[in-house]
């Protein structure tokens, strides 16, 4: 027996779930209950005002997403107990719930030859376009060491995005890169042409041309789509908002559903602008506010509320929740970023043994894919389990891998799994046939596969292979062999860096891994941040003590990832998730915020919203973490803490920021290291101006003169980090009790 469609709602989600005419805005804050306010409304419209499900639409960013909303509404199945808002049979009557771009791609099989385009077409992946755009500057005589793939390809989906085909793009020129775009962008659409190809920019551009062009197909679609409801409007770009606005100029029953300070993925070309401007491209919007958070205590929902509030491209609104306080925030700095993983997997094994979590409740993010390093390492080293959402183990991460199987090869030339892998990467006309007719003409002479090469190139090929593939191996064996003799004489981070340097490694990546190129080369100097760490133990010639960890860390690596599991996960991947205890490690400029955003307000307002968006993932516990010293990226100067932290009121903290602290068991204390109180008095008294900037000069009766690195806010009083010339190194201080004197 279905119950009523609107029990449970709360004003403000009853409220949107009734609106029946004219454009709609929801402005859904995190938690608030977006998902349930759309199935709510779809299923009030199709049950209690009689609306055809065939004249409804919801569009999503997902197919998690639109999974969710047909369950919601119809169950998992026709036997499904969960009690669906609608009976299994209505799923069959003809609502679209799909992403944007199958929605888009299903129409155009069905009504793009109105605009010539055969329904055959194929849809090209990431891989399969950037072999296209790498063929297309072959034609075009462009030079891809001057014009990396990945760059292009970004320039060229960044054209479609706003609905610029090459025609219109070439009215937009400013520049001469922009010139040579146009005339990459011109020849690559010519070869998607002749494929019968669309890719994934092309599947919301033409159909947007197909509503334009044809009265025939804008009439029919209209007529179709009176309810058009459009989850997380707020990543949307150009091209989507366009044709949500085509699709719905007859009725205009448009429905938006967002959250501008949750719009992460503007390198994805998501414009927040979209709902920024929403109100002004429809006066007569109705705009309904879920503010009530369902997901979080007060405690972490006021530390939200207060990292967001300092934005200016935002709506303002009041979030609030009936929970509890709850657990305060915890905020720690750890000496590096092995101590900080160590702090992650002891306090989660805590949160097991003694609070009744499971690991499966407990989320670990990260600004970039690099820092899973060192919690990996640390979650195996103490036996956690843990899954690594969105992309492989950092060991297994195909650009650590190569790096990795050179050094291989180097220690030991049979390595012939190794050897495979590095012979043509980066490329080097050395293709898998000249591969196959060698490792037969070796096998036959019972050689390794190294020497069967050596003696192969020394006869000259012997009549099975031409002389082009006679001298690409011939280089390829003076490189290794050049590595290998100085192998026992460089340190294994020296060995590393001739390594990446001789074979254009770097370059290489940045021309084939469209935009990954900076994050894989990120990985790649993490990778020589492990290498300096051994360097520094042993000096020269530690390679074999580097592959020895390295292979290790990997033979162990063999967990079961359906099991209860900690998860490790980067801020863009963690958004629509939630976990009763979410800890954000690297809490540092350069980190979070990237290092990328440093002159750039609005990059520097998204990095904000993603903290926001981690912090909002958390439904009973929060943890704030950074590194005094971080090997990250082949670095290691002292971290400067987020600027993130510093809009956190400071009455929700209580511990310390460092790992003295007795909230996390099994932390030691190290001498010399002072621990400061990251809420100073509890007193409510106002720190007053900050008195001192990085790059004062100041002095200290016992460490001298030293340079000022950072002055936050601490409670009552000001914590200062100083970088002093003499032996004492980096020190942390309280204001009031330090007899720093500022230098003239």
């Amino acid at each position: 027996m279905q119950i009523d469609i609107l029990e449970g709602l709360n004003p403000a989600q009853r409220e949107a779930a009734e609106h029946l005419e004219g454009p709609l805005l929801i402005v859904a804050g995190p938690g608030s209950g977006k998902t349930r306010v759309i199935t709510h409304r779809i299923a009030y419209l199709m049950k209690r005002v009689g609306v055809k499900p065939f004249h409804i639409v919801a569009v999503t960013f997902t197919n998690k997403a639109a999974r969710e909303i047909r369950e919601r509404l119809f169950g998992k199945s026709a036997k499904d107990s969960a009690s669906p808002l609608l009976s299994w049979e209505w799923r069959d009557l003809g609502i679209t719930v799909s992403t944007f771009h199958a929605f888009c791609a299903s129409h155009l099989r069905r009504d793009g030859h109105l605009i010539g385009l055969d329904r055959s077409f194929v849809i090209y992946d990431q891989e399969d376009q950037q072999s296209l755009i790498k063929r297309a500057m072959d034609e075009a005589k462009i030079d891809p060491k001057r014009y990396p793939t990945g760059a292009i390809h970004s320039a060229i989906s960044q054209a479609k995005s706003v609905l610029l085909d090459p025609a219109q793009y070439a009215a937009t020129v400013k520049s001469y890169y922009e010139e040579i775009v146009l005339r990459i962008y011109e020849r690559y659409q010519g070869l998607l042409t002749q494929s019968n190809a669309l890719d994934f920019d092309d599947l919301i551009l033409r159909t947007v041309r197909l509503l334009e062009q044809s009265p025939e197909a804008l009439e029919k679609y209209r007529s179709r789509y009176i309810h058009l409801m459009v989850d997380e409007f707020q990543d949307t770009n150009v091209a989507q908002y366009a044709l949500a606005k085509l699709i719905t100029g007859k009725y205009r029953n448009i429905c938006v559903v967002g959250d501008p300070d949750q719009s992460i993925y503007s390198w994805r070309n998501a414009d927040i602008r979209n709902i920024l401007s929403f109100q002004k491209d429809y006066p007569d919007a109705k705009v309904v506010n879920l503010g009530e958070n369902y997901r979080s205590t007060r405690n972490i929902l006021e530390a939200a509320k207060g990292l967001i509030t300092p934005n200016k491209a935002r709506i303002q609104r009041d979030l609030w929740t009936s929970k509890e306080a709850g657990a305060p925030i915890i905020v720690k700095e750890a000496h590096t970023e092995e101590e900080e993983a160590q702090m992650v997997v002891e306090e989660a094994e805590r949160l097991v043994k003694r609070e009744k979590l499971h690991y499966a409740d407990c989320a670990v993010l990260y600004r970039i894919n690099a820092q899973s390093r060192a919690l990996e390492e640390a979650c195996l080293r103490f036996g956690i389990p843990y899954r690594l959402i969105g992309g492989l183990r950092f060991y297994q991460r195909k650009e650590v891998k190569d790096i990795i199987a050179y050094l291989r090869v180097i220690q030991n030339p049979y390595d012939e799994v190794s050897l495979a892998r590095i012979i043509n990467t980066p490329t080097r006309a050395i293709g898998q046939r000249t591969l196959e007719d060698a490792t037969a003409w070796a096998r036959a002479r019972s050689l390794p596969l190294y020497a069967g090469l050596q003696a192969l190139v020394d006869a000259q090929g012997d009549g099975v292979l031409n002389p082009r593939a006679v001298a690409a191996l011939d280089r390829f064996l003076q490189l290794m062999g050049g590595l290998q003799g100085e192998a026992s004489k460089l340190g294994a981070a020296d060995l590393l860096d001739a390594v990446v340097e001789r074979t254009g490694y770097r370059h290489y990546l940045m021309e084939s891994s469209s935009d990954r190129g900076e994050e894989q080369w990120e990985n790649v100097r993490e990778l020589r941040g492990q290498a300096a760490e051994i360097q520094e133990m042993v000096g020269e010639g530690g390679l074999e003590a580097f592959l020895e960890k390295v292979a290790l860390v990997s033979d162990v690596d063999i967990l079961d990832e359906t099991k209860d599991a900690l998860t490790l996960i980067t801020l863009h991947q963690a958004k629509g998730l939630e976990f009763p205890a979410v800890f954000i490690v690297g809490m540092e400029e350069g980190l979070l915020p990237h290092a990328r955003s440093r002159d750039d307000p609005a990059e520097l307002e998204e990095e904000r919203r993603l903290c926001y968006v981690g912090v909002t993932r958390a439904q009973q516990r929060l943890y704030l973490f950074r590194a005094f010293r971080r090997q990250l990226m082949g670095g290691n100067m002292p971290s400067i803490p987020s600027r993130f932290l510093q809009d956190i009121p400071r009455e929700l903290i209580a511990t310390s920021t460092t790992a003295t602290s007795p909230s996390l068991p099994g932390m030691i204390s190290r001498p010399g290291r002072s621990t400061i109180s990251a809420g100073g008095p509890r007193d409510g008294a106002s720190p007053g101006p900050v008195p001192l900037k990085a790059g004062d000069r100041v002095t200290h009766k016992q460490f001298g003169e030293g340079i000022v690195v950072s002055c936050v806010a601490a409670g009552a009083d000001h914590e200062v980090t100083v970088a002093f010339r003499s032996g004492a190194g980096v020190k942390r201080l309280l204001l009031s009790f330090a007899p720093l004197q500022k230098a003239e």
